[in-house]
């Protein structure tokens, strides 16, 4: 007879090898089906990273993959770290892409680094509102965050939707379903040929690194992830501090939404999010809920998603093949995660 139980902790030279494995597992395992699709799968793998990083274009677009990652996943670690688990990053990268957009579509004329500025606020606003909305029911009613925060992903896409194809259609696309685009004052500059947001990433890694660790409200964050009991005997008004970190979170993927809106789309769209509200959830929990890690976790993310592109047309393989592909790798390395947390004993 067998037994499952949690280990107590783990050293990081041990995670490191069962992850490492784990990758390793994911990577035979693709190519026993890369080999049911008639192809070799070492030419596959070859192609993925010349897919990611072949020319310097591929790397670029690498690099825009990468930065709504990173700062989605700063936003779910700040609910995470309080246990609160934040399903909806994809509303509310939506709901911050519309807000900035609002501000875009109808204050195209004031100057760039004004718009721009406002955009900003308007989406992390925009995001947070659409976090906060859960939190309050949560801290007044005890609803199920991780329901709230779903069904509110599917309202705000829908809400895009209905934009998209009513009241702020393009009278000017020939009937095509599409929001005009925005002026050149609400696009986000270049900075060694990407949009800036890499450095809005970057900035947010330390920035939310310093918060979580070295300021008071980070601190209490991590008291009510170990114990609510704990917080409010030490005199931490929870709700209060639930109540904001949950509106950073969210402010953090509407700040992600405004980013793609301006810098990637040129405008708003119901595609934008592109399923990075999904993805960041497993980023944030593979990097540990550490933002230092983040980086590196998102950016491989962004390389399988960037390679299971350029896989598609340079060997043909269908766009759902690609995505098994992908998926085995997110199951292995998931999957890792219980060796990492757990242990099988024998009684």
């Amino acid at each position: 007879m067998y037994r499952i139980a949690k280990k107590t902790e783990m050293d990081n030279k041990k995670v490191i090898i069962i992850r490492v494995a784990a990758v390793f597992a994911a990577l035979f395992t693709s190519g026993l089906f890369i080999l049911f699709l008639n192809h070799n799968p070492i030419e596959v793998y070859t192609s993925m990273l010349k897919g990611s990083f072949g020319s310097l274009y591929r790397f670029r677009e690498t690099i825009v993959k990468t930065i709504p990652l990173v700062i989605t996943s700063l936003g779910i670690l700040i609910a995470f770290k309080m246990k609160f688990w934040n399903i909806g990053g994809e509303g509310q990268i939506c709901m911050g892409a519309f807000m900035a957009s609002f501000i875009a579509l109808k204050f195209p004329e004031v100057p760039k680094p004004i718009l721009l500025f406002l955009m900003m606020i308007f989406g992390m606003i925009g995001g947070g509102i659409w976090a906060f909305i859960p939190a309050f029911f949560k801290s007044k009613f005890s609803t199920n965050e991780t329901l709230f925060t779903l069904m509110m992903n599917y309202i705000a896409i829908k809400w895009i939707t209905y934009l998209q194809y009513g009241p702020w259609k393009d009278e000017n696309a020939l009937g095509f379903p599409k929001i005009p685009n925005f002026t050149d004052n609400a696009v986000l500059p270049k900075v060694f040929g990407i949009h800036m947001g890499w450095i809005i990433a970057l900035a947010l890694v330390i920035i939310i690194y310093v918060f979580i660790n070295h300021t008071k409200k980070g601190y209490e964050i991590s008291v009510i992830g170990e114990s609510e009991n704990t917080a409010r005997y030490a005199g931490i008004d929870v709700k209060k501090t639930v109540l904001i970190a949950i509106f950073l979170s969210g402010g953090l993927c509407g700040l992600a939404g405004m980013i793609q809106a301006s810098a990637v789309n040129n405008t708003l769209s119901v595609e934008l999010s592109a399923g990075v509200g999904f993805t960041a959830i497993i980023t944030a929990w593979l990097s540990g809920l550490k933002p230092h890690f983040i980086i590196m976790v998102s950016f491989l993310f962004a390389v399988l998603t960037q390679g299971g592109s350029f896989i598609q047309t340079a060997f043909e393989i269908p766009q759902s093949a690609a995505e098994i592909l992908q998926g085995m790798v997110l199951i292995f390395v998931l999957g890792s995660e219980f060796f990492v947390n757990y242990k099988i004993i024998r009684r």
